[in-house]
């Protein structure tokens, strides 16, 4: 198991988000194409017995250092499920999940799903993170974008979210959470499952 990001206290949340940073940026290139494809096997085996068979499960087109859901999602499509990815119409929109897979450019340079594609409602939402906490709270890149996104679905009815991330995105320290943050119910790393438990 790989060690935590020692994170010295008190510190704010952007000199958070700034060390770990690049404490996944230095992780992620570390890896060679075999050990990360290992490694993403492994958060794949963790998060597969935790979907409910026939779940709308929405992940994320990944940026360069993020652990890459598309594994999961790709077996998720082999059973039959019904997947989705993150869309936007335009950088201040809120953003929406639409039918994988994702073939356009969207405003922030990442694979985003075409513009025709069927919008939905995910039951669960695969939450990339910048880094998290034992209690489930993440830190993001600071656009707010699933916490926005997550607010509005969850205004339509249960929504489940799993982060997903490296096992060195882990902090020693709590996330110094803002009112408006939403905690994940559950985080994934290859090394181990964490359920939040006053889910």
């Amino acid at each position: 198991m790989h060690t935590a990001t020692a994170v010295p206290s008190p510190v704010t949340k952007p000199e958070l988000r700034a060390r770990a940073l690049q404490v996944r940026r230095g992780y992620a290139r570390s890896l060679d194409a075999e050990l990360r494809d290992a490694l993403e096997r492994q958060l794949m085996a963790r998060v597969l017995p935790h979907v409910p068979f026939g779940a709308v499960v929405a992940g994320y087109s990944p940026l360069k250092d993020e652990i890459d859901p598309l594994p999961i999602l790709g077996a998720l499509d082999a059973r039959g499920h019904f997947t989705a990815l993150p869309w936007f119409a335009d950088r201040d929109a809120v953003m929406i999940f639409r039918r994988a897979p994702a073939d356009e450019v969207g405003p922030w340079g990442v694979l985003q799903p075409a513009s025709d594609a069927s919008a939905v409602q995910p039951e669960i939402v695969l939450v990339p993170l910048v880094a998290f906490d034992i209690t489930c709270n993440r830190i993001g890149h600071g656009k707010g974008h699933y916490d926005r996104a997550l607010a509005t679905l969850r205004h339509a009815g249960p929504v489940r979210t799993i982060g997903l991330a490296w096992e060195v995105q882990a902090l020693r320290a709590a996330v110094p959470a803002d009112p408006w943050d939403i905690p994940l119910d559950a985080i994934a790393t290859p090394d181990r499952w964490i359920e939040r438990t006053d889910a």
